[in-house]
């Protein structure tokens, strides 16, 4: 009994003691590997694992007063503005800007729509003997309305009451503006109480300056020559021109009264001859057209807008209508473009810009002619009316280029009578 409790308090001292044998070697251990650790952070700290006693050092934060100012890490971009552009042909010069007025003409084509038809006519070009004839020293004065040099008659009146004639002496004209190979002659009519008495001088051939020194007799009621301002009458004096075809023409008519004549007896007259009165008939509607025209690009632009009122027996039976127009120089036809066709419509609406080149030295003696028409059947063309637009022209035709040339660059719309 003895010897058993004596082994069992032996087992059971052995086995504590192992037990704390083990702790403590544990702890060894633990505190030579801590050891280690501490002796390798002092020598190398940057490999110094984090820890709670490395917090501080590691994250120490220093307090500043002055704000911090970012850094762009990008440059502000450059800004490219255009160069101020020519507008005024006071300034250009062609030579320089020879590219960048192709570049402008280019864009102003493409607003071009009308492109059903289109057809050009070459105008020769005049000999000339200037090297450099797009100058700006050339170019600096453009065509206005003030600026239009009308065909100028010189005449002289004498009256004869022994016989009853009136005598007007033609001398000269000037500042005519014809095709080259054309005639002309002067033509005097006198109207009385409802009677016409009509004379003329010989023809002539046509040139800026033109010398007739001739005489148109007119007879006159005896008893009226006496009180002359009693008289009711008025005289016309008109120039005429005639071309190669045998197509007259008139080219400017200057009126004055019966009543009139004492002033103006043995004295040397100089008279600007208007463009003819457009003959007063039925108009056979309205078509609105916009007018500009752009200097430094030498182009001129018409804008067909619509047409209201049109009243023909042609459109009963089918309604195709289009717009053709035609660029004149004088008496040559510089080049033809049609809009496209509006079906069904009385009162058509287009809104098609036509850019016609042309030069400011032509705008005096160029003209623009309107035609509508109506497609009746397949290759037939009913020309509605057409009206005319010119410094040769009359009405609201002359008005509309007058604006136009005091106003350049500007768009100006009208409505325009359309005449049989």
């Amino acid at each position: 009994m003895l010897v058993s409790a004596t082994a069992l308090l032996g087992a059971t001292l052995g086995t504590v003691s192992g037990v704390l044998t083990l702790c403590g070697l544990s702890l060894l251990c633990k505190s030579c590997k801590k050891g280690k650790l501490e002796r390798g952070d002092e020598a190398d700290p940057e490999k110094a694992k984090p820890s709670i006693l490395h917090t501080l050092t590691q994250f120490s934060v220093q307090k500043c007063t002055e704000p911090i100012q970012p850094q762009a890490s990008f440059k502000f971009p450059k800004i490219y503005r255009p160069k101020p552009s020519v507008t005024s042909q006071e300034v250009v010069n062609y030579k320089e800007h020879g590219a960048a007025n192709d570049t402008s003409a280019a864009e102003l084509d493409t607003c071009n729509q009308a492109t059903e038809r289109e057809e050009v006519f070459s105008l020769p070009r005049q000999a000339s003997t200037d090297e450099t004839p797009c100058t700006s020293e050339q170019t600096g004065a453009m065509t206005t309305s003030s600026s239009i040099l009308y065909p100028k008659l010189h005449f002289s009146i004498s009256l004869h009451k022994g016989n009853g004639e009136l005598h007007i002496s033609i001398v000269e004209a000037e500042n005519i503006s014809v095709e080259a190979g054309c005639e002309g002659y002067i033509s005097g009519c006198v109207s009385i109480s409802e009677e016409q008495k009509h004379a003329h001088t010989a023809v002539h051939k046509l040139a800026v300056h033109v010398q007739w020194g001739e005489e148109l007799v007119f007879a006159l009621p005896v008893e009226a020559t006496e009180d002359t301002d009693s008289l009711d009458g008025e005289v016309a004096l008109s120039l005429h021109c005639c071309d190669r075809f045998s197509h007259n023409s008139t080219l400017g008519t200057m009126r004055f009264k019966l009543a009139d004549i004492s002033m103006m007896l043995d004295a040397d007259c100089w008279v600007d001859l208007q463009p003819p009165k457009q003959e007063v008939a039925s108009s056979a509607g309205e078509l609105l057209l916009s007018l500009s025209y752009l200097p430094a690009a030498n182009r001129l632009g018409v804008v067909v807008m619509k047409a209201r009122g049109l009243q023909s027996d042609k459109l009963k039976d089918n309604i195709d209508l289009s717009v053709k127009l035609t660029l004149k120089h004088q008496n040559a036809k510089l080049k033809k473009k049609q809009t496209r066709r509006v079906k069904h419509k009385m009162n058509p609406v287009w809104n098609e810009m036509m850019m016609l080149e042309l030069p400011s030295e032509l705008l005096a003696k160029s003209s623009v002619e309107l035609e509508v028409l109506n497609l009746d059947r397949p290759g037939t063309l009913l020309p509605l009316g057409r009206c005319m637009l010119g410094l040769h022209t009359s009405g609201t035709g002359l008005q509309h280029w007058k604006q136009m040339l005091d106003n350049p660059r500007k768009q100006i719309a009208m409505w325009h009578p359309l005449y049989t």
